[in-house]
């Protein structure tokens, strides 16, 4: 493929992935149509499909961006949160990124693969940096765990936090107000930790 060839195709893969990421921003997953896709980024239809092999690919690849930010936001607020309790710094940073781009986050979560298609390696390989923030400082917390328990404990921690914010940004019956949400989260983060170093002896 001609050098020209190549550079027009990557300039259409991004019209078509920023489409997407705009269109999924402001309506969510909802809805969401290849044609609607196709017009906000000026091309035909046909085109979608010659860089992306279907809408479930390009959603894929949508949520590999989201991740991205998401990982570049919880780093640099692991990075920069001097004495601050890491398990807090990371839930606030979580919760922000979430009520920042809601409908994005979102899709991260209720997107599904066609029935008897997974969803691929690469991009469960993406979503590992939120365990790994997390087994950091609780590796410090409690030293003797293996590996594998402090894989299953990390992601209990990540499920508690993810679902407080999930259930009260979807507006569920048990979610908390948006008032409070921030300080729950935080009493949360806390009372983890709290657990764990107790746990800990």
């Amino acid at each position: 493929m001609s050098e020209k060839r190549t550079s027009k195709r990557e300039d259409l893969r991004l019209r078509v992935l920023d489409a997407a990421s705009q269109l999924i921003a402001e309506q969510g997953l909802q809805g969401l149509r290849a044609r609607d896709i196709a017009e906000r980024a000026g091309c035909a239809l046909g085109g979608l499909y010659t860089v992306f092999a279907d809408l479930d690919d390009l959603i894929l690849h949508v949520n590999s961006r989201t991740l991205g930010d998401m990982e570049k936001t919880l780093t640099e607020a692991a990075a920069v949160r001097g004495d601050a309790p890491p398990f807090e710094v990371l839930a606030l940073a979580y919760l922000g990124f979430a009520r920042q781009k809601a409908r994005l986050w979102s899709a991260l979560f209720e997107h599904r693969m066609p029935e008897g298609v997974a969803v691929p390696d690469w991009h469960l390989q993406e979503h590992v940096f939120l365990v790994g923030l997390i087994i950091q400082p609780l590796s410090a917390i409690l030293p003797d765990l293996s590996q594998e328990d402090l894989v299953i404990r990390a992601k209990t921690l990540f499920a508690a936090v993810h679902g407080v914010i999930a259930l009260s940004l979807d507006n569920r019956y048990v979610g908390l107000p948006s008032t409070a949400l921030e300080d729950e989260v935080r009493a949360l983060a806390r009372a983890l930790a709290a657990g764990i170093r107790a746990e800990a002896g």
